[in-house]
């Protein structure tokens, strides 16, 4: 469902480095699965096909964190890139300097 959204902290060995994988358009939603000691977190269709596919080696993920859509529906009035920022911010723990 559009809003979706999933974050991947991986170790980079010296340090952590976050990716996410958003559902960008209506009737899109992110999957994940882990096979064979990888992890893949893909952006699909309604009919099932992967749009962007991110992999990542399963002993270099620290943390794997699903964002539901009903997150987005609670602030209408919020853009995306503010939401962004907002996100960016509180996980950095500088919520107060926005």
């Amino acid at each position: 469902m559009k809003g979706d959204r999933v974050e991947v902290v991986i170790d980079t060995g010296d340090g952590v480095r976050t990716y996410e994988i958003d559902a960008t358009r209506a009737g899109r939603k992110v999957e994940v699965s882990t096979v064979r000691g990888v992890v893949e977190v893909a952006e699909v269709t309604r009919t099932g096909r992967p749009v962007r596919t991110g992999r990542f080696m399963q002993s270099r993920v620290v943390a794997l964190v699903e964002h539901p859509a009903s997150d987005a529906r609670e602030q209408p009035d919020e853009t995306a890139a503010a939401a962004r920022r907002r996100r960016q911010a509180e996980a950095m723990g500088q919520e107060r300097l926005l």
